[in-house]
């Protein structure tokens, strides 16, 4: 007997595991973005700051680098090892992906994070105490290694959606995989919004500075920053459009709302606004302004951006190769790499795992729910909801369908040959399209997205936090 190595399946059943990592990750980015686009942005300052002779931006400097090392420095080491734990127990094989494909990338950008950590703490308490070309020289090599980190990050980002080269399928190599048209487009995209957000975040320490003419002269800079890096943004998001998969364009059109390209054109609009306005009247800016702005940009602006970004994926989590549910859905000859498809179309998905009791491993009219419960922790939780709260919720997209026949009909129709929209192929046999139907029937039944309620034989554990291994 033939395995395939999926792993026991983190279900959180409040909002879904997907959601987790998505609310941490969302958050990270705006810790992490606004700290690279203010190392840059530091760099700037020192510059001007010698040139023109102004050490009040030097004490900008200071009091921004301050608060990064709360906001930006400590928070985002937190949710950076929080994106780690989250999306390893949600997505191990994606991650695996990862690393083994990347695995010199990701010590290159720890190199680069530790010299930005080390470089935060220079240019921020060495002013005054060195001379003013070392002290430039620490701006531009903290700015320098700060926007390496986003420029490896990136890459990675970007082979999660799509490799860079079709011959890294065959061939391998990260250069194959890591550099492509989605790279370039997402950094430049990404360079933009980093500066948008440096501004918006800037603008808390800077609305708290007393001297009325320098308050003037450095919100006027953040505001200018703030326009044209939001202008800039929002015509290079069509550059990034333009670099995504066949699949991701599908999706974009079908599946993403309506309202999805206008919340963006509003968002950006509010936020270019808001710019426009501190720039004529520089004595509107305050820290509680600023801060409630900064969480507009996360919410309106971050957040579903984010978002689109992980459905436009589907149904692949790395790589076009691994699904979201963990399946390794085509064979890589560059990395050794088989399609797991044939063998779970031979012996089937409980029959190949090895997490699975024994006791769900052949179907009978007695456990057909919960073996199908098993099977939509599998195949399914990873982007769908198994309770009517959180992302997707499975119970909502079968019409509210009660009729177990019906529902393997279609599971058996377009799950296991492939042909959805954005679904991924799951090769399900006879006895575990009815055995998955049957729990989908009982989740219409007592789902309160389709009342009616009627007595069912769904297991108890149906809307517990469980893993595949419970006995």
């Amino acid at each position: 007997m033939d395995y395939v190595g999926l792993y026991p399946v983190w279900y959180e059943p409040g909002i879904g595991s997907g959601w987790i990592v998505g609310l941490i990750a969302t958050v990270h980015v705006l810790f992490s973005h606004t700290a690279v686009g203010a190392a840059l942005f530091f760099a700037y300052l020192a510059h001007t700051a010698y040139r023109r002779d102004q050490p009040e931006l030097l004490d900008f400097i200071k009091r921004y680098g301050l608060f990064l090392l709360v906001f930006s420095y400590v928070l985002g080491s937190i949710t950076g090892p929080g994106i780690w734990y989250s999306t390893t127990v949600a997505s191990p094989r994606g991650i695996s992906a990862l690393i083994h494909s990347f695995v010199w990338k990701w010590a290159t950008e720890w190199v680069f994070f530790v010299i930005e950590v080390v470089g935060v703490y220079m240019i921020i308490y060495l002013v005054g105490k060195v001379d003013r070309a070392t002290h430039l020289r620490i701006s531009v090599i903290f700015g320098l290694a700060s926007y390496g980190t986003m420029l490896i990050i990136i890459g990675i980002l970007s082979f999660m959606m799509w490799p860079g080269k079709p011959e890294w399928f065959t061939e391998g190599g990260y250069l194959n995989g890591f550099y492509g048209a989605n790279t370039f487009a997402q950094l430049a995209l990404r360079t933009a919004f980093m500066f948008t957000m440096t501004a918006v975040v800037g603008g808390i320490v800077a609305g708290a500075i007393k001297d009325t003419a320098f308050k003037r002269e450095i919100t006027r800079k953040l505001a200018l920053l703030g326009m044209a890096s939001a202008v800039i943004g929002g015509l290079l998001f069509q550059w990034y459009m333009a670099t995504l998969p066949e699949t991701a364009e599908v999706i974009a059109q079908n599946r993403l709302p309506e309202w999805f390209s206008l919340s963006l054109v509003v968002a950006l609009s509010v936020i270019f606004a808001w710019f426009a306005a501190t720039w004529l009247r520089p004595g509107l800016l305050t820290p509680a302004l600023a801060s409630a702005m900064t969480l507009v940009v996360l919410v309106f602006g971050l957040w579903p951006e984010e978002t689109a970004r992980e459905s436009l994926r589907k149904p692949y989590v790395a790589g076009q190769y691994v699904y979201s549910n963990q399946v390794i859905a085509r064979d890589v000859p560059g990395l050794g790499i088989r399609s797991e498809i044939p063998l779970l179309e031979r012996q089937g998905f409980q029959h190949s795992q090895v997490f699975v009791p024994q006791r769900l491993k052949t179907v009978t009219a007695e456990n057909a729910a919960e073996v199908g419960h098993s099977l939509a922790l599998t195949t399914c939780s990873n982007c769908h909801s198994l309770s009517d709260t959180g992302m997707r919720p499975l119970a909502g997209y079968f019409g509210g369908n009660r009729d177990v026949a019906e529902i393997q009909v279609y599971l058996q129709g377009a799950l296991v040959t492939g042909n959805t929209l954005y679904m991924p192929h799951i090769p399900l046999n006879d006895a575990e399209a009815f055995a998955l139907a049957s729990f989908i029937a009982g989740m219409n039944r007592t789902s309160p997205l389709h009342p009616e309620p009627r007595r069912v034989a769904v297991n108890a554990t149906a809307a517990t936090p469980v893993t595949q291994s419970q006995e």
